[in-house]
């Protein structure tokens, strides 16, 4: 078995220090290792792992099956849930939707002390009933460890719910209304109120939670060959162009399928970058097609690369991509919604083989958990509106056992919306960062 590297041994040391666990080191540097080794240590009880559906098996099982063979699991999916945890394995893995079933059946908790939480975020909106149920069963636990490389992909508001799972309101407070005033002014965009984050918010909440919280870089933990990021731009075709004009002054758009309309800025941003892609799906979800020429560019860069990953954001890119593969006969997998937990860590298994030369992801199936560093590249076939997605999918290939330089490549077109929504997830990620530095623990758990 391989030895747990030293900011893992610490994260362990720190987990088993604290009953109450905030692990937000970067992708890649091993957190479910440091939560396996803590609870192997500590076993007093069992342990119950709330994670995306897509890394239940691919990720959780494979973790405790390569560095603690001598623990039990079982996978918990809807279909054998109760039957899982009526099992005798010291730990259960199960999705972040089943705390709403695990309310109803609190029995079925009986002799568990520990709870892990993989990506938080899933549990940053305090009104959803997920988060509503998972503050109700994470009174159950005695040990509680949170887990995000990516805390606050939007706001500082992101992290005062998954913090209160783990301590109760003691740091950021049981009142969200009370931490919001705290952190963030009130301002009209000209819709009505929002809420901007406070110059120096992460600061304060950095303060605050630095008890409780363990971070380390990627950089901190591993040497690894440099990662670059570029932008290609593309032009539209005129009459295509013509088109993204026509929709964005007058928010219609004439296909040859019938007539498209934007019924409000978001839904008109939203179509103007489906138009850019090539399609623009109507009310009933069926895609318009009218124009592909992007996909050739993709397909032209996986070709000249060994190994790659492709994100995208709608069917008929990834239909697009698929297509001219089989046309020029390259070796592809698809990791999206449809496909089922097996399938999906083949494809993973494949590609870390070096039999698939692409995999066509979509970001939100297939940005955590996942380890694919046998590719060397990211295309992003068009931007994803969501910075956690866009931070978490590019550490797919950015991580521990990546031993050659990275690029990712960014494709936009020009005079177009496109850019705009890079330049936005850019800006997240910087505020995102500004929380991170100041999380960064040094190894004797004090704030660096």
């Amino acid at each position: 078995m391989l030895e747990a590297f030293e900011h893992q041994k610490t994260t362990s040391e720190f987990i088993l220090a604290n009953p109450a666990t905030l692990v937000t080191s970067d992708p890649g540097t091993g957190k479910t290792r440091s939560v396996i080794d803590a609870f192997s240590q500590r076993k007093t009880g069992r342990m119950l792992v709330l994670a995306p559906l897509s890394i239940l098996g691919a990720s959780w099982g494979d973790d405790i099956d390569k560095f603690a063979p001598h623990l039990t699991y079982t996978i918990a999916y809807a279909k054998n849930r109760e039957k899982a945890f009526k099992s005798d394995a010291d730990i259960i893995i199960t999705n972040h939707d089943a705390v709403k079933w695990l309310v109803k059946n609190l029995s079925v908790l009986k002799g568990f002390d520990t709870l892990c939480i993989d990506e938080f975020t899933a549990f940053k909106n305090k009104a959803s009933q997920r988060s509503k149920a998972a503050l109700k069963i994470s009174k159950k636990f005695v040990y509680k460890v949170a887990m995000s490389g990516t805390p606050n992909s939007n706001t500082i508001l992101d992290i005062w719910h998954p913090t209160l799972l783990v301590d109760g309101g003691e740091r950021l407070g049981e009142k969200f209304t009370r931490f919001r005033q705290q952190v963030c002014t009130v301002f009209n965009n000209g819709f009505g109120a929002q809420w901007k984050d406070k110059p120096g918010a992460e600061a304060i909440v950095g303060d605050l939670i630095k008890d409780i919280n363990i971070r380390y870089t990627l950089e901190d933990c591993i040497d690894l060959p440099p990662q670059t990021y570029r932008t290609m731009s593309v032009t539209l075709p005129p009459k295509i162009l013509a088109k993204y004009k026509l929709l964005e002054d007058d928010s219609v758009l004439y296909t040859g399928m019938g007539t498209i309309n934007a019924i409000n800025a978001g839904s008109k941003v939203k179509k103007l970058l489906q138009l850019c892609t090539g399609a623009v799906y109507d009310q009933d979800g069926v895609a318009q097609g009218i124009h592909s020429e992007r996909y050739d560019l993709v397909m032209e860069l996986v070709e000249q690369r060994k190994h790659s990953l492709v994100a995208f954001n709608w069917k008929h890119e990834r239909n697009h991509m698929v297509a001219l593969a089989e046309k020029k006969n390259i070796k592809y997998g698809i990791i999206d919604g449809s496909t089922p937990a097996a399938k999906r860590k083949d494809i993973v298994d494949r590609m870390q083989a070096g039999q698939l030369q692409v995999v066509f992801c979509h970001p939100q199936s297939a940005g955590h958990g996942l380890t694919m560093t046998k590719a060397t590249t990211i295309i992003w076939a068009s931007p994803t509106y969501n910075a956690e997605h866009y931070a978490q999918f590019n550490r797919r290939i950015y991580r521990a056992g990546q031993t050659l330089k990275t690029e990712v490549i960014k494709i936009a077109a020009k005079n177009t919306w496109e850019n705009a929504v890079f330049e936005k997830l850019e800006g997240k990620l910087t505020k995102m960062e500004d929380l991170l530095s100041i999380l960064k623990l040094n190894k004797t758990g004090e704030a660096a």
